[in-house]
């Protein structure tokens, strides 16, 4: 008789405006890479989250190791040997990387072995983390750096993974990846979720289909195209972008010789960060993350306004010491990286969650005017298919990607003429992606200028006229998009493009673009 590591029966998980999970059975082998595929909303993340505990299903039973278990809380269940990496990371900002360890492990182990342990694993593996830096200096790639490692200090038997690569560069999956296979090879079960098709044909040997909480099928997906777990997925293969030839305006954001010094100590400089975005184009910034997007946004947004005002223009007009507010009078839109306490607030509903960026919303009196909010939140919802119970359901109740797809949509909508957008599909099934990209194409064809900060390479040639690479705070030259590679922005990636032939040729191209338009 065969022992399954892992064997869900008939998993049911009903919430007042939805049912999450229906009548879901899943059998996982010891050693076995299982992938859990479906789209945004179709339940992934609340049946790990029933696998590890921290939601209680209503109907259904779980078997562990050929034994029946009620897991009633992720301590059972990293007893049991099962560990969970979240899209949306449970660390706590105010604590040290290795203090956040510290909570998940044997309390036996005093805080430095703890130390010493994330240091020798992240070597180990790749993960390059400093275990003494405080979680609310990291980026968000960092975070992810740091549940991966948590995850694999408990020495799990089964490892559920959701979306690890999310805001990881193809060097770190490729790392990744070396390690959940010889993990695997171990004996480890990895359940695995992603919507990146190419990463489950390449890492899984199964597959469990998930769509509106219902298992729709089972396949090997290495058997499987990327178009047919498509279909199998969504229904549908999503439809290609229209990508058209460029024709640049007038430069919308200049940024000039941009240096900011790091506002902590585990921040990083800005060194002479200089570039221009014009009408009509995407210009797509790529980059490990650490390296200064996060500084660099800071100031693009307007939260960080200690440059000198010359350094950053908008339309001409020099706008380094203007709030976020008044950037977006002039036209400047901007989407966070992080979703969740900058780009939405957690506990307020979607429509109230427009008052962040509309300030039209609040009439005569100070009265917020809550029938146009509402109308205004389900016309997005409506326009980006966002999967949600309705304008007043609560930001943290969506899925990662549902929540992903408002968060652009309501900026998309606002008609930016400066759209600055960090990691724009991150977490976002093929469809959803295909049509944030295609928003993001069609503002750029209406003439509106656009900056992507992205640790998708594929997602930035895909959608970029021209690229940089960011680097230890400094900035590369642009190149074409159509002269780009893949390997030349890897090694753009540690900081090597000075005297490189590919950056003597990009600054050539700009200089010629910048003839062009003069």
């Amino acid at each position: 008789m065969t022992i399954h590591r892992l064997q869900l029966s008939n998993i049911t998980k009903r919430y007042p405006s939805v049912v999450a999970n229906s009548d879901v059975s899943l059998v996982v082998a010891p050693g076995e890479t299982h992938a859990v595929l479906g789209e945004n909303g179709a339940g992934k993340s609340t049946l790990m989250k029933i696998i590890y505990g921290s939601v209680k299903p209503d109907e259904g039973s779980v078997m562990f190791d050929g034994q029946p278990v009620t897991v009633r809380n992720p301590q059972e269940a990293r007893a049991l040997g099962i560990s969970m990496v979240f899209q949306h990371f449970s660390l706590f900002d105010t604590l040290t990387v290795a203090e956040n360890v510290w909570l998940g492990l044997d309390k036996s182990l005093s805080l430095a072995e703890v130390t010493r342990r994330i240091s020798a694993k992240a070597g180990e593996y790749g993960l390059d983390i400093d275990p003494s830096r405080p979680v609310h200096t990291l980026s968000v790639g960092e975070m992810q750096r740091v549940e991966i490692i948590r995850a694999l200090l408990t020495d799990p038997k089964l490892l559920i993974l959701d979306e690890p690569t999310s805001v990881l560069t193809p060097q770190a999956v490729t790392k990744l990846f070396v390690v959940l296979k010889k993990l695997a090879s171990e004996g480890c079960s990895i359940l695995y979720i992603s919507h990146k098709l190419h990463e489950i044909r390449e890492l899984c040997n199964a597959c469990t289909v998930l769509r509106g909480g219902k298992v729709t099928g089972v396949c090997n997906p290495r058997e499987e195209s990327n178009e047919s777990l498509s279909r199998l997925m969504i229904g549908a293969e999503p439809p290609p972008l229209q990508h058209r030839p460029v024709h640049a305006g007038d430069v919308a954001l200049r940024v000039k010789a941009l240096s900011l010094a790091r506002e902590d100590q585990f921040g990083v400089d800005l060194d002479a960060v200089s570039l221009d975005v014009r009408a009509g184009e995407v210009v797509g910034i790529a980059g490990v993350s650490g390296n200064g997007q996060k500084e660099l946004l800071y100031a693009l947004s307007g939260e960080d306004t200690r440059a000198e005002a010359g350094m950053i223009e908008i339309f001409g007009q020099a706008a380094a010491r203007f709030r976020p507010r008044k950037r977006r009078t002039l036209g400047l839109h901007f989407v966070p990286e992080e979703r969740l306490g900058r780009g939405a607030v957690p506990t307020l509903s979607l429509s109230h969650n427009m008052l962040l960026t509309r300030s039209n919303a609040v009439g005569q009196g100070g009265w917020i005017r809550t029938g146009a909010l509402q109308q205004h939140a389900a016309k997005i919802i409506e326009r980006f298919k966002v999967k949600a119970g309705g304008p007043g359901a609560a930001a943290r109740s969506l899925s990662g990607g549902n929540l992903q797809k408002f968060i652009v949509g309501r900026e998309i909508d606002a008609n930016p003429k400066i759209f600055v957008v960090s990691q724009p599909t991150w977490g976002v099934d093929v469809g959803a992606a295909a049509l944030i990209r295609g928003e993001i194409l069609a503002l750029r064809d209406a003439g509106c200028a656009v900056l992507v900060v992205s640790e998708e390479l594929d997602e930035l040639f895909e959608i970029s006229d021209r690229l940089h690479v960011i680097a230890k705070g400094r900035l590369s030259p642009s190149v074409d998009r159509a002269a780009a590679t893949v390997p030349q922005i890897g090694e753009w990636m540690s900081g090597l493009w000075d005297g490189h032939a590919g950056a003597g040729h990009a600054g050539q191209a700009k200089k010629n673009e910048e003839v062009a338009h003069a």
